[in-house]
């Protein structure tokens, strides 16, 4: 009931919208209208030309993306239409949120749950910078270790290997593990938790903490996820695998050692070639402004090419390949992933070579346009005109000899999460007019005993 009075909401708000126009202001807002469009367009080309040239171009660019808006707003206040116009994007904003709520599922089908014994000697890895100091914050060492585990926190001013800390707690008898911490260490111990199958815990103290959100945690209760060692259920989830040449799943045990481990993602061009920068740590912004010209134009940085799934890729400016595939007109903020279990790997490559291009993909908020693919594989394979490339592992930068080979172990990883935990909140789906005028329809005359339509 709920999702077809939401449909039929986001119809009413839409047709109001036009009849707001055309009542109001006639021909002439709607010609008004034609402009804003066409001044929202030509805005999304100015950043397109900003972030593609320098000196006076970048200027002018700057410029155009003030000036525009202005122009726009001025010719709807000198027609006497300004307030029509708020009126009617108000409405279209209003039809747009109740389409996506009514288009939205609850839940996506929950992975399956396992039984779990409680863990005998659980050990523990925790960062205390990682989220800001949440270890400390929230007295998870201290806490863990009411519960039994033993707990290693570690020192922020000594690099340690997190893996072989990992490694020397099993050979003690460790029988679970788990990481308080940001991704990139977590992935670096569940792929040692996969190596001798134990459970894995994890625990939300990172700063973003995208593997927890998509295993349904809750990022704002890091100590909350130290139930999974009292009352726990298991899920088997997929883990991603880099390997730099050879084939794609090594036979030899000794070559899947070699292998580079992410939870979430591994990004490469653009965005691998800029953190990359010595000088990105210490100013982003400047450092992103300096080398985006020269990448996005494909003058600096490795030239890839991208195998496995759908059409080959040539020369994207920016790929990105994530354990399961995010969900649709989600994937440039990494928002999440619906399910964890599926066996294949997201595949997202961009590759804008103008600003009309660009303009189209920044006008669909990055969920279509000619510059974007999105595809799903088995496996993945990203080569480039250079011996050694630079790539973004769950947010660590690394450099990896060409081809890296992607790859996805179904299953692999034991996770041990709390029973009781707020479960998987999918954001809402992009906005499809005609299965919202379906839903309202159909739904409408099926409840009149109609059937549907």
């Amino acid at each position: 009931m709920g999702r077809r009075w939401a449909a039929r909401l986001s119809l009413a708000a839409g047709v109001a919208a036009l009849l707001v126009l055309v009542v109001f202001g006639g021909l002439v807002s709607l010609v008004l209208m034609g402009v804003g469009w066409a001044g929202l367009a030509l805005s999304a080309a100015g950043v397109w030309w900003m972030l593609t040239h320098t000196g006076r171009i970048r200027v002018l660019a700057v410029l155009l993306l003030v000036a525009v808006p202005l122009a726009v707003l001025a010719l709807y206040a000198a027609a006497g239409l300004l307030w029509v116009v708020l009126v009617s994007l108000g409405l279209w904003a209003l039809a747009v949120f109740a389409g996506r709520a009514a288009l939205a599922v609850d839940a996506p089908p929950a992975m399956p749950e396992h039984p779990a014994r409680r863990a005998e000697r659980p050990f523990l890895i925790m960062n205390p910078r990682s989220g800001g100091g949440k270890v400390g914050k929230y007295r998870l060492a201290e806490r863990a270790r009411a519960l039994g585990a033993e707990v290693v926190v570690l020192d922020p001013d000594r690099p340690q290997d997190v893996a072989e800390l990992a490694r020397q707690a099993v050979r003690r008898g460790a029988d679970l593990l788990g990481v308080a911490g940001g991704d990139g260490t977590q992935a670096l111990v569940a792929g040692v938790a996969v190596g001798y199958d134990l459970p894995f815990v994890v625990i939300s103290a990172g700063t973003r903490n995208h593997f927890a959100l998509d295993l349904g945690l809750d990022r704002k209760d890091p100590a909350g996820c130290l139930e999974a060692l009292t009352d726990g259920v298991e899920l088997r989830v997929d883990l991603g695998y880099l390997r730099a040449g050879g084939p794609a799943e090594p036979a030899d045990p000794a070559e899947r050692s070699t292998e580079v481990v992410f939870v979430n993602s591994a990004s490469f061009g653009v965005y691998a070639e800029v953190v990359q920068s010595p000088a990105y740590r210490d100013d982003k912004v400047r450092t992103i402004l300096e080398m985006l010209p020269d990448l996005l134009a494909q003058e600096s940085g490795a030239r890839l090419s991208v195998r496995g799934g759908g059409p080959a890729l040539d020369a994207p400016q920016a790929v990105l390949v994530s354990n399961n595939p995010y969900q649709r007109g989600d994937s440039a903020g990494l928002g999440r992933r619906e399910r964890l279990d599926t066996g294949e790997l997201g595949v997202l490559g961009v590759h804008v070579g103008n600003a009309s291009e660009a303009a189209e993909l920044l006008l669909h908020g990055g969920q279509q346009g000619r510059g974007l693919t999105e595809t799903t594989a088995r496996e993945v394979v990203v080569d480039a005109d250079a011996p050694v490339i630079p790539v973004g592992v769950d947010g660590e930068a690394l450099m990896l000899p060409t081809p890296v080979r992607c790859r996805l172990a179904a299953g692999a990883l034991r996770v041990r999460v709390p029973r009781h935990r707020p479960g998987v909140r999918l954001g809402a789906p992009p906005m499809d007019w005609r299965r919202v005028r379906r839903l309202a329809l159909s739904m409408g005359r099926a409840a009149a005993g109609r059937g549907p339509a």
